[in-house]
């Protein structure tokens, strides 16, 4: 093996939080940390990207002054393991902008954009990660091969950390709750 082939330590070592945190932003683009674990994430493909971006910019708008919405930084589940999600969607509380990193307590949801490779993750994985650490919604977004996204919302039931099934919807998204919100995902 030359010494191009030899793998940093990180791929095969925990990390703590001090450690991360002392990572460039760049180092920390496109991973997640599970359990003190890098987890490398593939690029995202346009549409996988459009989807978030219309969806958080949706949501942001409807959210009113105490919430905003954005897409893609790190959603720290845990401390020890080090747990860092990095959720296509969140909604977080307004006043919590400048506040690293951002917690469970800070988020009102988070959504994921499933992708090729990412199925299981973000169907099951996360989805139990997200409950247990007491974030109240979890949407999924599934791109379905007609190019009319669904998707699946999940409301948190407190008292078992877990989510309950909430409504499905094709391309267009109507709630009103967390807030009141509609959303035309149909025309990706």
């Amino acid at each position: 093996m030359t010494a191009e082939m030899v793998a940093p330590a990180w791929m095969h070592e925990q990390i703590t939080a001090e450690e991360y945190e002392s990572w460039s932003e760049e180092q920390c683009a496109g991973i997640e940390i599970v359990d003190g674990m890098v987890v490398v994430s593939p690029s995202a493909s346009k549409r996988h990207n459009r989807l978030a971006r219309l969806l958080a910019n949706a949501l942001d708008a409807a959210a009113g002054p105490d919430w905003n919405a954005d897409t893609d930084f790190d959603v720290r589940l845990q401390d020890v393991p080090l747990t860092n999600r990095r959720p296509d969607v969140i909604v977080y509380r307004a006043d919590t902008l400048d506040v690293t990193p951002t917690r469970p307590e800070h988020v009102l949801l988070v959504a994921e954009v499933v992708s090729p490779g990412s199925e299981t993750t973000d169907r099951i994985v996360k989805v139990d990660q997200y409950a247990k650490a007491g974030i109240g919604f979890y949407w999924r977004i599934e791109q379905a091969v007609t190019g009319v996204p669904l998707v699946y919302t999940y409301l948190l039931d407190p008292a078992t950390k877990t989510y309950r099934d909430g409504d499905v919807f094709t391309g267009v998204v109507k709630v009103a709750a967390p807030f009141a919100v509609e959303i035309n995902l149909s025309q990706v």
